[in-house]
């Protein structure tokens, strides 16, 4: 159990990493939609599209990977918690 558990943190924690990724890509310099990092805007963009349809437009500012990382660590936590429980 405590495999799964380990698991399930990392997997989560790389994915909030491929959301800052995703996010700060510009400012790196950092192609993600057209050249070898394309796959980390294939993994993120589903979840950044959801969240940008729930969230009212809040003028040029883009709030939607602050949602989404916190989506998913609270998920992360969530998840954890409950796994811990059960073992």
């Amino acid at each position: 159990m405590d495999l799964i558990i380990r698991a399930w943190f990392a997997l989560a924690t790389l994915y909030m990493m491929g959301i800052l990724l995703r996010w700060l890509g510009p400012w790196l310099e950092i192609d993600v939609k057209y050249g070898r990092f394309r796959w980390i805007g294939d993994a993120v963009d589903p979840l950044l599209r959801w969240v940008r349809r729930i969230l009212p437009p809040l003028g040029p500012l883009d709030y939607a990977p602050v949602a989404a990382l916190l989506l998913v660590w609270m998920l992360r936590e969530v998840v954890v918690r409950v796994l811990f429980s059960a073992a």
